[in-house]
């Protein structure tokens, strides 16, 4: 694996891809650490403590919501944006018939998705600031001492825009890593903040759980590792057999085309983290809107808010077997949408290709979807025990729900998850690499 990275570097237009990458990940870091003006610091170091919405949200930010920085809500709104285009594509035909038009209708979607960032990010960033100015209700003092459109409008404004305008910043960082750099952008950016709060992460097993609880959870961290680079790289091979042409040639020569075997892979994990994201996003809005008012003046208001607020806390064992649920169905539905999107029936048929026993067309289509249905269960299963490891550790050590909302087991499972997809994602980009220009990579076969 040394010599794969050295043979990386060596390659000019590979080595600027990786500094691009590396030099957007070290400019982030960097910009997750400006505070917003008017923050209290020791204030917000409090409320941490007591909040688990407020971890859930830093998990997706790469760590700036903890500094309330202008990078706090990192790349969430974007992911919302995505999640809610994703479900309005089935709805409307037109956001469907995009997705079928290739690398244009593509392109679109995403123009779209920008867009709607805009107002996710402005909604976002008007809750986590009303959370935190609503602050004062506790010991720790308000976090925003000058936030409010009746009594400091201009502060409000400037608090909001700064907040938008590092939402789009990173979403552009994300970009530009996918397009100059190695790997998926917007996972390499919230990548790039699980990876940096795992040295804290471990100081704080160390102190607060004592040596063994370390070496538990630096052993369940490493067998979930393992598990996942397995569920992630097992796939079902489907026989596919190409039928032999007779082609005409000059001199009235014949030449037989054709007849290959070859296959299909098709992932026992087609839909990588994104279901677990999608799972917490889904959880985490609820939760979001009612923090709007749980400081109401109306008391009904503030009373309805405040029990759709713990509802949807982590600290209890409800929200963990929501996220179980919602894991399993959102691993179908993206899996679904993605695997009719790719339309391989279609493609096989007019490739000239066939599954050997299964008739070309409408039969092959079903028999692909009923082994992806079958394939995807045991997926769908995977990501949701990640989903809620946690939860388990601590139901078999102790703790409950309240101490797993609480717990990183060193690094959450949902970002251990994102740290392995991405790992792997970024290496087999590099393979291909090395492989066009004839390097030995990363994996060995």
């Amino acid at each position: 694996m040394i010599e794969a990275v050295r043979n990386a570097f060596r390659l000019p237009d590979l080595r600027r891809k990786l500094f691009i990458t590396l030099g957007i990940l070290v400019i982030y870091r960097l910009t997750s650490h400006i505070p917003v003006p008017g923050v209290d610091r020791g204030a917000l170091a409090q409320i941490f403590q007591s909040n688990q919405l407020l971890g859930l949200l830093n998990l997706l930010s790469g760590g700036a919501l903890q500094n309330f920085s202008v990078m706090a809500m990192g790349v969430y709104p974007y992911i919302t944006a995505q999640i809610i285009v994703q479900l309005l594509m089935p709805i409307i035909p037109q956001l469907e018939a995009l997705g079928k038009e290739g690398e244009a209708g593509r392109n679109k979607l995403n123009q779209y998705t920008n867009y709607l960032t805009i107002p996710m990010a402005a909604l976002q960033a008007f809750g986590q600031s009303s959370i935190l100015a609503a602050s004062n209700a506790t010991q720790s003092g308000a976090v925003l001492k000058e936030f409010g459109f009746s009594q400091y409008p201009l502060a409000t404004i400037s608090i909001l825009a700064t907040l938008v305008a590092g939402t789009m910043l990173a979403m552009w960082f994300g970009q530009l890593i996918t397009q100059e750099g190695i790997g998926n952008g917007v996972s390499i950016i919230i990548f790039g903040g699980i990876i940096a709060a795992m040295p804290q992460n471990i100081q704080r097993t160390w102190v607060e759980g004592g040596l063994g609880e370390l070496i538990v959870f630096l052993t369940v961290t490493v067998l979930t590792v393992i598990v996942i680079v397995v569920v992630q790289e097992g796939q079902r091979r489907i026989p596919v057999q190409y039928g032999k042409r007779v082609r005409a040639m000059r001199g009235n020569r014949l030449m037989v085309v054709g007849g290959q075997s070859t296959h299909v892979p098709l992932r026992v994990n087609s839909a990588g983290m994104i279901p677990l994201i999608f799972a917490s996003s889904f959880l985490i809005f609820p939760s979001t809107i009612a923090s709007y008012f749980t400081y109401s003046s109306v008391t009904w208001i503030a009373s309805v808010a405040n029990f759709i607020y713990k509802f949807f806390s982590p600290s209890g064992n409800l929200y963990w077997i929501l996220y179980f649920v919602l894991v399993i169905a959102f691993t179908y539905f993206y899996t679904d949408v993605v695997f009719r999107q790719q339309n391989l029936a279609d493609s096989l048929q007019k490739q000239g290709g066939f599954v050997p026993g299964i008739r070309p067309g409408q039969n092959t289509e079903e028999y692909l979807n009923r082994v992806m249905q079958r394939i995807t269960l045991v997926g769908a299963l995977f990501l949701g025990l990640v989903a809620i490891l946690p939860w388990i550790t601590h139901l078999i050590f102790g703790g409950g729900a309240s101490r797993a909302a609480n717990s990183t087991l060193l690094i959450s499972s949902s970002g251990l998850l994102i740290v392995v997809g991405v790992v792997l994602d970024t290496m087999k980009q590099l393979e291909a690499q090395l492989l066009m220009r004839h390097y030995e990579g990363f994996i060995r076969r």
